[in-house]
């Protein structure tokens, strides 16, 4: 269908008043032209949010370290499902409100940079083809393979947004056209020019001193020109405000709406767009800016079928919302998100287990489970909850909640660190305990602002530092001098300093849970107990100590991230242990004549449990100057196999995977030789220890 042509025709019948108010978030009805009112604002970073029922995935950065594009799409097309089975119910019952339409505003394919930024857990980690990657995956899901758009889904926040948060109505992200273009810009260009998303909202800070939701270079010359996007654009919610109150780019609300309108943002989430009438009459926009935006607007409703009763989207039933078939492919998500960090052979336990204790303020708590950007789920299970169901009924969990996740006690009126004693008996009685530790969304999420639910004195965005919190150090601490043998489980959406766990004697095992969705639970407890072995990779470099890290408001990629750090990583970008082990053997790299390269690799398990290995490939330019650091990955693929099972796996790396990023941005070839890696491991040193192999090499030349 010409959805440009009808949403034209459309637009054209319109009053310069009546397309204008198409422009705000929650546009009005147009009822002379049988246009409803639509409220252009949802979210479903991890499931359909904040509009009630629905099923909830493994947070971004959870299902980020799956290494999973195809269960991306899967997820994302469940929650595309979702969407469209609560839009319909609700517009029946003329429900129109925010939160209930089909623009979800998702996903986050920001780079997490700096783990201190307290949103990183809404991105799929560091690595700008990983999210890339994943960011396709999760578009295609949601909009669907038909002729009209499932749901449409939004890449954001464009660009160079990383934190800090606090800053980030007056920050100014300076970075040189080398770092735009070889870190911060791909992960959105895959969105755009692979996934085709519908929608990209732009971000709160300015980028090289141009407003992001007003930038000629980020909209005009780039989003549009460069790489042909036509979809609509949205601001950030109340940041073009920000243009006049806080970056001081313009001096009132009508210049700022020009400028946004101008450069090509389409909807303003927030109410400057109020004053575009204003900025008419006085000169600053003209009639055709405002019908090209309308037209935008109302492609968008018409693609995904808001106007044509014979959508065959329309006939999607409530009863997929929460359904059975969602929730089991939520806990499967969050058991392939799982990352075993450290083992002492002591991982897997036995399910016939008689006692043991499990402890920590993330042992029984909802709140790590959620994340934010959150959904109410038809059913919670905590970790305290997933191993009372997997155990023997006759089995004795001693539970205490051990501490507050940050303040120094549980109780008000008790004494500093009042439920330690209580933790420490509870592990001497049972002579094992798993501890649940970690942050949850009210300490590392975004600034506090109207669209959160928190104004707590202890809620905080950004982390001030990688440590945990004191009262869980404290907690810890006890906990270790017992002696007792502990596994420690740890909930965050980040990086957090664990050189110290790591080195701890007694601390026989530590996974990294991530924030595992509703039933997460039910994951973890699989995974501690060898129901399943855990195959998460990190997509983000867990480091030594924070130290090591650049300013954070230094926007250089210069020793940040696997690519670019010099120093040694305690748990490295895409390492990740299992159950089982896997050899690789006859590694193949054949070039083709268009440049790029045919690789193939075996692969077997060896070990004694079936698994998932991820296979992961990295290049390394031997010849330029303007090369990585490092290495980068350039492919990646999840193989299922049971014990004694090999598989040969197959990728093509296209011409992009060996070009550089020049000094002005510009891609190109600069060099000849390559070292082609490919492994269950990135190839650097400390990968190879943890892992106990190294992952084959094999150089060729272009």
């Amino acid at each position: 269908m010409d959805f440009e042509k009808r949403a034209r025709e459309l637009v054209g019948q319109m009053t310069l008043e009546e397309k204008a108010s198409q422009l705000r978030f929650d546009a009005p009805a147009v009822k002379r032209l049988g246009i409803p009112r639509y409220h252009w604002w949802n979210e479903s970073l991890h499931g359909v949010a904040r509009a009630g029922t629905a099923t909830m995935f493994p947070q971004a950065i959870g299902m980020a370290a799956m290494f999973d594009e195809e269960m991306m799409k899967e997820i994302g097309t469940a929650a595309g499902m979702e969407a469209r089975a609560k839009y319909n119910a609700y517009s029946a019952l003329e429900d129109r409100d925010i939160y209930k339409g089909l623009t979800l505003w998702s996903p986050n394919v920001n780079i997490f940079r700096d783990p201190r930024w307290g949103r990183g857990h809404e991105t799929y980690g560091e690595d700008p083809y990983l999210s890339g990657r994943l960011g396709v995956g999760f578009i295609q899901g949601i909009q669907g393979e038909g002729e009209y758009l499932l749901a449409a889904a939004c890449a954001k926040h464009f660009a160079v947004h990383s934190g800090p948060e606090e800053q980030r109505h007056t920050f100014d992200a300076r970075v040189s056209r080398k770092d735009l273009w070889e870190t911060y810009l791909p992960a959105f260009e895959a969105c755009v020019t692979e996934g085709r998303v519908e929608g990209v909202m732009g971000a709160y800070n300015r980028t090289n001193g141009e407003p992001c939701c007003g930038s000629k270079t980020l909209i005009q010359d780039i989003l549009k020109e460069k790489w042909k996007f036509d979809g609509y654009f949205v601001s950030d919610c109340w940041a073009i405000k920000d243009f006049h109150e806080n970056h001081h780019v313009t001096d009132t609300a009508a210049q700022s709406a020009a400028m946004a309108l101008r450069n090509g943002c389409d909807i303003n989430c927030g109410n400057t767009y109020l004053h575009i009438l204003s900025s008419y009459e006085q000169g600053l926009v003209t009639e055709e800016e405002i019908t090209e935006a309308a037209v935008h607007a109302m492609r968008t409703r018409m693609r995904l079928g808001l106007f044509d009763e014979d959508c065959p989207y329309n006939q999607i039933p409530y009863e997929m919302v929460g359904c059975k078939k969602h929730r089991e492919l939520a806990i499967h998500a969050a058991e392939k998100s799982m990352v075993l960090l450290k083992n002492d052979g002591f991982l897997p336990l036995d399910r016939k287990l008689k006692k043991v204790a499990v402890i920590g303020p993330n042992a029984d708590s909802r709140w790590p489970l959620i994340a934010n950007y959150h959904g109410t789920a038809p059913r919670y299970v905590t970790v305290l909850d997933g191993i009372e169901n997997l155990l023997d009924e006759d089995a004795r969990i001693f539970y205490s909640e051990g501490c507050h996740t940050m303040k120094d006690r549980v109780e008000r009126l008790a004494l500093p660190g009042d439920r330690i004693s209580e933790a420490v008996t509870a592990a001497l009685k049972a002579g094992l305990a798993i501890v649940c530790v970690g942050l949850d969304e009210r300490y590392e999420g975004e600034q506090q602002d109207l669209g959160n639910r928190f104004d707590e004195a202890v809620s905080m965005a950004d982390k001030p530092s990688l440590a945990l919190p004191e009262s869980q150090r404290r907690l810890l601490t006890a906990l270790i001098e017992t002696g007792i043998p502990l596994v420690v489980i740890n909930m965050s959406g980040s990086a957090m300093d664990l050189a110290w766990l790591d080195q701890a004697e007694s601390i026989k095992a530590i996974l990294q849970a991530w924030y595992p969705g509703a039933e997460g639970g039910t994951a973890v407890a699989r995974v501690l107990f060898g129901e399943t072995s855990p195959s998460g990779r990190l997509p983000v470099t867990f480091y030594r100590s924070e130290e090591e890290i650049p300013p954070y408001e230094d926007y250089s990629m210069k020793n940040r991230t696997y690519r670019y750090m010099k120093e040694e990583a305690l748990y490295p970008f895409g390492f990740g242990l299992s159950y089982t082990s896997f050899r690789y053997r006859d590694l193949e790299c054949v070039p083709a004549g268009d440049g790029s390269v045919s690789v193939s690799v075996k692969v077997r398990n060896e070990g004694p449990a079936d698994g998932e290995e991820v296979v992961q490939v990295y290049v390394k330019n031997l010849d330029s100057s303007l090369a990585v650091r490092n290495h980068s990955l350039c492919a990646f693929a999840r193989v299922s196999l049971a014990k004694g099972q090999e598989r040969e796996v197959s990728f093509c790396l296209s011409g992009l995977a060996f070009c550089v990023v020049d000094q002005d941005g510009e891609r190109r070839l600069d060099g000849h030789r390559y070292d082609i890696y490919a492994g269950g491991s990135q190839p650097d040193g400390r990968s190879c220890l943890l892992m106990g192999s190294e992952p084959l090499r094999a150089r060729v030349e272009l």
